[in-house]
């Protein structure tokens, strides 16, 4: 069985901005620079006849390029409780546009749909119940961002889930026209 997801890997000095401001909440679990990504599609376990059909159907996708800006730093709760730390990107629209395409090629490869709602973000990094208030944070860095950075393509991923926290492969990567 393989765990795939689709996303968008920022270029370096994006990855070095969001890095930066990662720190002074106790307890919190954050991304390394090689997990930093933007999920256009959580597709969970499948097997290798299924991430084929998938790979085919995302190799199909056309969309143009566009260009996303880091905007701000927030928080996902769970129970009134802050779980997750991330930053967000703007605009919305292209993103959007291309994760309803990311859906209809999972679609197409017999992946059921997703119930979520999409939001793009970047996740900085993840808080249990012990962790120390964001608040210091989000007043510091809360308003990120960053230039303009061009997304001229997307990759499917592996997750392999060990006990120092996640490790993404690359699968493969797609262009965008």
């Amino acid at each position: 069985m393989h765990r795939l997801f689709v996303a968008i890997r920022p270029p370096r000095p994006v990855r070095e901005l969001l890095l930066d401001v990662m720190g002074g909440v106790r307890g919190a679990r954050w991304q390394s620079d090689d997990q930093l990504h933007l999920t256009l599609r959580f597709i969970g376990e499948v097997d290798r006849h299924l991430a084929e059909d998938l790979h085919a159907a995302l190799g199909a996708i056309h969309h143009p390029r566009f260009e996303i800006a880091l905007s701000g730093i927030g928080s996902f709760e769970r129970r009134g409780q802050p779980e997750t730390l991330w930053a967000g990107v703007t605009p919305h629209e292209p993103l959007k546009a291309l994760h309803n395409k990311v859906d209809q090629a999972a679609a197409r490869a017999a992946i059921a749909p997703d119930q979520r709602a999409y939001l793009p973000h970047i996740t900085l990094g993840r808080l249990n119940r012990a962790a120390g208030p964001i608040a210091g944070l989000l007043e510091q860095s809360g308003g990120l961002s960053s230039a303009p950075f061009p997304v001229d393509s997307f990759g499917l991923y592996e997750s392999e889930l060990t006990p120092e926290g996640a490790v993404y492969s690359i699968v493969e990567r797609y262009r965008l026209d």
